[in-house]
C-alpha cells in the first residue's frame, strides 16, 4: 500500500468520524464500522443512528464517501436495498463531491437523503431542533392548563399574577407564558435574535436569544421558575383550603395564551 493510499484511507475514517461525532453531538448514539443483520444478508454500514423521538425508535445509516469523484446512481440504489433489508427508517449518502445526476434523480421521492457534510450539519440540526422544540411546547401546554385552572382572585392572591397598573410587576405568568409562546414559534421558524423581555421584575436569564442553545437556556430557567411557583402557590392553597382548580379536557378548550396569540396575528394582518 502505497502513501496516496494511506493517506485515502486517513481523509476517509476522519470523514466517518466527524460525521459520527456530529450526531452524537445532537443527543443521537451513533456508531462507525458497524455490521447489521438484514432480513437476508449482513451488511456493513459506514455509520449507524439510533435514537428515539416522540417515543419512537428511529434507526438512520449512513455512507461516507470521501471520494474524488461524484456518487452515481448505482451507489444510490445499492443504499435503498440495504435500508429496505435491514428495515430503516432512513438512509443518508454523505458525498465530499457531490451526486451525479442520475444519484439525485434515483433518491427523489425515497427515504435515501443526498447531502455534503455542511448540508448535513444544516438539516439535521433543524430537524433534531424541532422535534425538541416539541417537547418544550408540551410542557408549556402542561403549565399552562395549570395557571389558568385557578380562578384570577386565587392566581392574584398567591402571586401568580400581577395587574397592568401595578407596573413594574414583580411576577405575571400570562406574560412569562406569553414569551416562551411567541419565543417557541420563532425558534420553530429559525427567526433569531428572539426578544426574551418580559416586563417583569422577576426576571430569569437574558433578554435576547442569539441562537437555539441561548433559547432553550432561557426556557429552562424560566419554565422551571414557573413550575416552582405554581407548585408552592399550591401547597399554599392546599394549606388554606383554597385548592379549586378548574379541570378540563385541553381538546376542547384553547387556552388564552395561544387564543390572544391567533388573535394579536389576525389584528395585524388588518393594518
Amino acid at each position: 500500500m502505497n502513501s496516496d493510499d494511506n493517506k485515502d484511507i486517513s481523509d476517509w475514517y476522519h470523514f466517518q468520524e466527524e460525521i459520527c461525532t456530529h450526531f452524537n453531538s445532537l443527543g443521537a448514539r451513533a456508531e462507525t464500522n458497524v455490521t447489521v443483520n438484514g432480513t437476508r444478508t449482513k451488511h456493513d454500514i459506514d455509520i449507524l443512528v439510533k435514537t428515539k423521538f416522540l417515543g419512537q425508535d428511529i434507526l438512520w445509516i449512513i455512507e461516507a464517501k470521501k471520494w474524488n469523484h461524484k456518487v452515481n446512481k448505482l451507489h444510490v440504489l445499492a443504499l435503498r436495498t440495504i435500508v429496505n433489508d435491514i428495515g430503516a427508517d432512513k438512509g443518508f449518502i454523505i458525498s465530499d463531491k457531490g451526486f451525479q445526476s442520475g444519484a439525485i434523480e434515483a433518491a427523489k421521492d425515497s427515504n435515501i437523503t443526498l447531502n455534503t457534510f455542511n448540508d448535513l450539519i444544516e438539516e439535521t440540526k433543524h430537524f433534531i431542533q424541532g422535534e425538541i422544540l416539541k417537547s418544550y411546547n408540551k410542557r408549556f401546554d402542561l403549565l399552562e392548563t395549570r395557571y389558568w385552572a385557578h380562578s384570577k382572585p386565587i392566581r392574584k392572591k398567591y402571586g401568580l399574577r400581577g395587574e397592568i397598573w401595578d407596573y413594574p410587576v414583580d411576577f405575571s405568568g400570562q406574560f412569562l407564558l406569553k414569551t416562551a409562546h411567541w419565543a417557541i414559534e420563532a425558534a420553530e421558524k429559525n427567526e433569531y435574535p428572539i426578544n426574551l423581555e418580559t416586563f417583569m421584575v422577576e426576571k430569569q436569564g437574558e433578554l435576547i436569544a442569539n441562537n437555539f442553545q441561548e433559547l432553550i437556556n432561557w426556557l429552562n430557567l424560566n419554565l422551571n421558575y414557573m413550575d416552582e411557583k405554581i407548585l408552592k402557590a399550591e401547597i399554599l392553597m392546599m394549606k388554606n383550603g383554597e385548592f379549586h382548580p378548574e379541570l378540563f379536557d385541553r381538546k376542547d378548550s384553547e387556552l388564552p395564551i395561544k387564543f390572544l396569540t391567533k388573535y394579536d396575528k389576525i389584528k395585524n394582518k388588518k393594518k
